[in-house]
């Protein structure tokens, strides 16, 4: 795995339905995510945060909700995690609500292709994210990212990068998943999507999910992590603004980190959708630190290969 750590905060909540993901950023600071990646080897470069427009909070035009600032944010989200990769860094985005993953994982999409390299994303979520203007309930384009890097979605948002879609849905796998709409439902199945749902983990485990989320990855491959806080149980994690119950507990989220970490492949990851203004002490996004560092190696014991 790549030591070269970068950090790149985006504080926005532009494409969510409640205020205060745009804090999440200086949340996941605050939880000392920089010393604590550090104490693992790291080498930590924390840039700072982006820039970009201010939440107007209006209603949805056409089926989306701020459209021209969500295509603003992702463009620099875009820029500044190619310019991270280009660099032979690991970028780490802290967001910010989970729309800002179009610009992120296009970014990495971009990479691969000039690079030559296969992608495989991990989207650990409590929703599928594959909503389109046509379907969504609300508009908002959060629920909208992973449509749109494949190709179901506004010209401007499935086009950054230069190519449409950004991403096949067969480079996808999706953990965790429990809240789906009902038209949202069908596109999932008709586009192929990869999807260990809470039934799956129920039934099967965590390990056997994670077993076949990660198989058939080579040394070629780059992996993408794009972590929804609200992937955890409310219970642990109850900082986010659209929570699901029966998610994760804490150990399976440990594992589910642990396994990526085992593969030495990550390359990229996203933090997403920690909004302080629902926590409890910061609870939520010191949970989230603690899982970052199993994703980088955190162990009880060593571990013979």
């Amino acid at each position: 795995m790549n030591h070269n750590i970068s950090l790149v905060g985006a504080p926005t909540d532009i494409g969510a339905g409640s205020r205060g993901a745009s804090m999440g950023p200086e949340a996941l600071r605050v939880a000392h995510i920089v010393p604590v990646l550090q104490d693992l080897g790291l080498q930590v470069l924390d840039r700072g945060n982006l820039s970009g427009p201010g939440n107007p909070w209006l209603p949805p035009v056409h089926g989306y909700r701020h459209l021209d600032e969500v295509v603003t944010w992702n463009t620099a989200v875009h820029n500044a995690v190619h310019a991270e990769l280009d660099q032979g860094r690991l970028p780490i985005l802290l967001g910010g609500d989970h729309c800002l993953g179009i610009g992120s994982v296009s970014a990495v999409a971009r990479h691969c292709r000039e690079a030559g390299k296969k992608l495989r994303v991990l989207w650990l979520d409590a929703h599928a994210d594959f909503n389109t203007h046509t379907l969504t309930p609300s508009g908002n384009l959060h629920g909208m990212p992973l449509a749109c890097l494949c190709g179901y979605g506004p010209r401007a948002l499935t086009g950054l990068g230069g190519h449409t879609p950004a991403i096949n849905p067969k480079w996808v796998r999706q953990i965790g998943i429990r809240s789906v709409d009902e038209g949202e439902k069908r596109l999932v199945h008709e586009a192929g999507l990869d999807v260990f749902d809470m039934r799956y983990i129920d039934e099967l485990g965590m390990r056997s999910a994670m077993e076949l989320a990660l198989a058939l990855m080579d040394a070629n491959t780059h992996l993408h992590v794009s972590f929804d806080v609200d992937f955890l149980d409310p219970d642990i994690a109850p900082g986010v603004g659209t929570t699901v119950r029966g998610g994760p507990t804490y150990r399976e989220a440990q594992l589910c980190m642990e396994m990526i970490a085992d593969t030495g492949q990550l390359a990229s990851l996203d933090v997403m959708e920690l909004n302080p203004a629902f926590d409890v002490r910061n609870r939520t996004a010191e949970v989230a630190v603690d899982l970052l560092a199993s994703l980088f190696g955190k162990s009880t014991l060593m571990r013979k290969n």
